[in-house]
């Protein structure tokens, strides 16, 4: 099993939408980073990630997810009406991917940025998110961290 993180903005989609989603399980699409899409393509049933929220007050993991369905082609990019629609995008050969998550559980309290950057030059050396300039939605997290993430609730 390979561990992930996904970086949502809770004003968008975040830890309630997920937690009152049927099943509390819904697919993340929409993404368009190239970087980003390849993660999402090496996901498999059965990873687990994080779930963090960015671009409000306080950003923080929240939650645990599990994907319960592997890469598949992002639907939204073909729908017109949709803001992530690409027209340069074809069903035939799709260039971006979405895949579907499941809340785990809750974490049993907030790991915060500013907390995690503590220990950015220790235990969490070399961490995705915590790089300079860092905006990719989805990334891998090493065993290591994801152990002393989970050892800070």
């Amino acid at each position: 099993m390979n561990h992930w993180l996904l970086k949502t903005e809770p004003s968008t989609f975040g830890i309630e939408h997920l937690a009152a989603a049927p099943r509390q399980t819904t697919g993340w699409d929409g993404v368009r980073n190239y970087q980003a899409r390849n993660f999402i393509r090496d996901m498999k049933k059965g990873d687990e990630a994080f779930l963090y929220h960015s671009s409000c007050a306080v950003p923080a993991i929240v939650a645990i997810v599990t994907v319960v369905k592997a890469a598949y082609p992002d639907q939204t990019a073909f729908d017109r009406k949709d803001d992530h629609y690409d027209p340069d995008s074809d069903p035939a050969s799709p260039r971006w991917y979405s895949m579907d998550i499941k809340l785990k559980r809750r974490l049993k309290r907030e790991i915060t940025l500013e907390e995690l950057k503590r220990h950015a030059r220790d235990e969490l050396s070399g961490m995705i998110l915590l790089r300079a300039g860092n905006r990719l939605s989805v990334t891998p997290v090493d065993e290591q961290h994801w152990r002393f993430i989970l050892s800070l609730e």
